[in-house]
């Protein structure tokens, strides 16, 4: 009985062991598996939508910017614009469509906000920045968590060097952006992230050095397309 107990509990140390090293590549694979069925509901959403509708999706984003500009610190009181969680959501879940960066093999929906409901496993929209609409003074802020056990999201953003490429889809446009410029900055240093006038940036924003979180790694990108 002593010598079957004891194989019954090593084996159960097995069993644990090999649970515990394949968990981050079972649920990365899942999230994978669900962020692709968000991104393709989202394309069979927007199939069925009446195109007046995408343009007045489009205008209303265009001037919801407009006000945003004349906000002071529109990163604190970006609350004084109503309307935001409606712009862009025709699923009605907050996804307003989805970023690919080919180089690090990221395909992902982005959402409205940066809670933590969707940075577990989406692209956050960062509130207070520009929503993607392009244009002279767009300034599209993307934010995402790094090394996740559950899902890689910007992991691998640190990878990118100036002149890779990345693109968002919003609705039926896509937006493709050049990195061309690179940066480490603390979290109250948010004076990168504003627009810039006749300019039409949209930067991607992750924590780093990884896995300590002090400061925060900026990737911008210049439109080219």
């Amino acid at each position: 009985m002593k010598k079957h107990g004891y194989t019954v509990l090593i084996t159960g140390i097995m069993f644990a062991g090999i649970a515990l090293l394949t968990y981050p590549w079972v649920s990365e694979m899942w999230n994978r598996m669900v962020q692709t069925q968000v991104i393709d509901r989202y394309e069979q959403t927007l199939k069925n939508m009446p195109e007046d509708t995408v343009e007045k999706q489009f205008a209303a984003a265009q001037q919801y910017n407009k006000q945003l500009e004349t906000i002071a610190f529109p990163f604190m009181n970006f609350g004084q614009i109503e309307g935001y969680e409606e712009i862009f959501n025709i699923d009605g879940d907050g996804t307003m469509g989805y970023l690919d960066i080919e180089k690090i093999r990221v395909h992902l929906p982005i959402r409205h906000g940066t809670g933590a409901d969707v940075l577990n496993d989406s692209v956050g929209h960062l509130k207070g920045s520009s929503l993607p609409t392009g244009g002279p003074g767009v300034h599209t802020v993307l934010s995402a968590h790094r090394g996740l056990p559950s899902a890689r999201l910007f992991t691998d953003l640190d990878r990118l060097e100036t002149g890779d490429t990345f693109t968002l889809t919003i609705l039926d446009r896509t937006f493709r952006y050049e990195v061309d410029a690179i940066s480490v900055v603390t979290p109250e240093q948010v004076d990168p992230l504003y627009p810039v006038p006749e300019k039409d940036y949209c930067t991607l924003l992750t924590c780093t050095p990884y896995g300590i979180n002090t400061h925060r790694l900026l990737v911008r990108g210049k439109r080219i397309g």
